[in-house]
């Protein structure tokens, strides 16, 4: 059974094929003595490929190679070797290095103790209209909803349950505050800045219930400064060098960003720690340049040019599931975080903390 084809390496008698990764249970059914065959050919055009040889190996074998002490094979065709009495080989087979490398899941983060720390940013600005105003975005029905509220639920009604102490920063950002109406683009909503923390997602919509009389809606949208209030959270964690928290910014905004360069920067700064963004579109606004940060289509860039390490953004407009199940919301924004959250761990080499050995 075939299991895996390199690459074809044209003009020359002395190729080197590029380094391949394989699923250990495609290779050999996780049976590390399972004989593997390896098989070479001399490619032609026409695809009457050329029998060079061939040798047996395991997996256990192969292990053996190391950086330092690569592993020979004698590359045989049996045909040759029972016609020509000094055949020795068709050429020899240098393995270099064989490693066998456990791939994690989401899962196995989460039971190995890692901690999804989430944080909620709400739009405050003057656009989303009077809170007292049927019409406004913020006007919380006689239900005691409104869109605001539906995605904080969405979202942390799942998340919440992956953070043992429930207790999330909820911030605004957008709005003048008393006693001085200064704008500010990182207040705490519980208006107690040492101490931001909502116990549970109750305690977000009750502080966001509470907040709204107090504050006066204002601009602009600046998201930079909520970004990088909790990536200065995430750079803290990183130098623990342990698999044990990641960090989640739902911002929830009804337009355009005021200040896309810095957001631009914050968040291709972010891509490199354990931090991803949800951004909820509510309203009906043209949100061209949130699916702009999400880079699902194409890679991110700052204004210097610099490349985000990875997608961190899921932008999701709330208009599209208005009158569907919130679960459905719920698995659109949270789509790609358990993705997220993996390859950040891989790319940092970092196995879950309670993880037992390769």
């Amino acid at each position: 059974m075939l299991v895996h084809r390199t690459e074809v390496i044209k003009y020359t008698l002395d190729p080197v094929w590029k380094p391949f990764t394989v699923p250990l249970v495609s290779l050999c059914d996780g049976d590390m003595e399972k004989p593997i065959q390896v098989m070479c050919y001399d490619y032609d055009n026409d695809g009457g490929h050329d029998f060079i040889g061939e040798f047996q190996t395991s997996v256990s074998q192969m292990c053996e190679a190391r950086d330092s002490v690569p592993l020979e094979f004698e590359c045989i065709n049996p045909k040759k070797q029972r016609k020509k009495k000094n055949y020795k080989n068709s050429g020899i087979i240098i393995l270099r290095s064989c490693k066998i490398n456990r791939d994690y899941s989401f899962l196995d983060y989460i039971l190995g103790g890692c901690q999804l720390m989430f944080t909620v940013g709400i739009d405050f600005t003057a656009s989303n209209g009077n809170p007292l105003d049927p019409s406004s975005l913020h006007y919380i029905n006689p239900m005691g909803t409104n869109e605001y509220l539906s995605a904080i639920w969405a979202v942390g009604q799942i998340i919440q349950d992956y953070d043992s102490d429930k207790m999330f920063p909820a911030l605004g950002f957008g709005a003048q505050l008393p006693p001085d109406w200064k704008v500010s683009h990182e207040f705490a909503i519980n208006f107690n800045p040492t101490n931001p923390f909502c116990s549970g997602v109750d305690g977000i919509a009750q502080a966001y219930s509470a907040c709204l009389p107090h504050i006066r809606f204002y601009g602009p949208t600046n998201f930079s400064p909520i970004v990088n209030h909790v990536a200065r959270f995430a750079a803290q964690a990183t130098q623990q060098r342990t698999a044990t928290q990641y960090f989640i910014l739902l911002i929830i905004t009804d337009g355009v960003i005021s200040d896309m360069e810095e957001t631009r920067h914050a968040v291709v700064q972010a891509s490199k720690l354990p931090m991803s963004i949800i951004i909820v579109g509510v309203g009906n606004a043209d949100f061209a340049a949130m699916e702009f940060l999400d880079g699902d289509s194409r890679t991110l860039r700052s204004h210097t040019g610099e490349e985000a390490a990875r997608d961190i953004v899921q932008f999701v407009p709330f208009r599209e599931f208005r009158n569907a199940a919130k679960e459905t919301l719920a698995k659109a924004v949270l789509a790609e975080l358990p993705q997220q959250v993996v390859q950040y761990f891989k790319h940092k080499n970092l196995p879950p903390t309670n993880s037992e050995p390769a």
